[in-house]
């Protein structure tokens, strides 16, 4: 029995060792951007990634709740302007509470929606359009509304149709299926 244990023991040990290694050689070939305490990989998905950060647990909450979870794994190409914790924390006291039911899926659907705009489009790829507008780039999002991009000294600042600004505080987190650009506002539509 004393056998048994040891050799199972050593088991869980040289499977953890193996998961540790395979980890490191994962890191060491992907270049990852650390969001909210965990590395986000090229090779994994929006939500694969998403699911990690401490600092968008409210965010994947959201998400689950208005469903998009397979459309956000799927093939895209998306640009996800990925609010915080700290962004929802920003919205009148029950907001996001309200959100979360049920009923409100369609308005919680909306505003998600509002915050991804089809295909890849990195930081460099917004500034040249900022740049090319002559100060302004006007995106379309996937639900339909417009967001203003403009630069403030080196931040990406977006605006959405109510006035409300947001700021990309990392840019460029490259994923499988897109990038996602944190931002430390909710964007609202219309």
């Amino acid at each position: 029995m004393k056998m048994i244990t040891k050799m199972a023991l050593l088991a869980c040990v040289t499977l953890m060792a193996q998961g540790a290694f395979a980890q490191e050689k994962m890191d060491s070939k992907e270049k990852t951007v650390m969001v909210g305490g965990a590395a986000m990989y090229p090779s994994k998905n929006i939500i694969e990634n998403a699911v990690n950060s401490k600092d968008h647990t409210t965010l994947v909450a959201a998400v689950k709740a208005a469903g998009l979870v397979e459309t956000l794994q799927g093939t895209g190409p998306f640009t996800v302007f990925a609010p915080t914790n700290e962004a929802f924390d920003k919205l009148p006291k029950g907001t996001v509470e309200s959100l979360l039911k049920p009923e409100n899926k369609a308005m919680l659907t909306g505003i998600l929606t509002y915050h991804v705009v089809s295909g890849k489009w990195s930081s460099s790829d917004i500034a040249g359009l900022i740049k090319k507008g002559n100060g302004k780039a006007e995106l379309t999002t996937v639900a339909g509304g417009k967001l203003t991009a403009t630069m403030k000294g080196k931040d990406l600042v977006l605006t959405d149709e109510k006035g409300g600004m947001s700021m990309v505080t990392i840019k460029d987190v490259n994923q499988s299926n897109g990038v996602i650009h944190v931002v430390n506002t909710v964007l609202m539509p219309k």
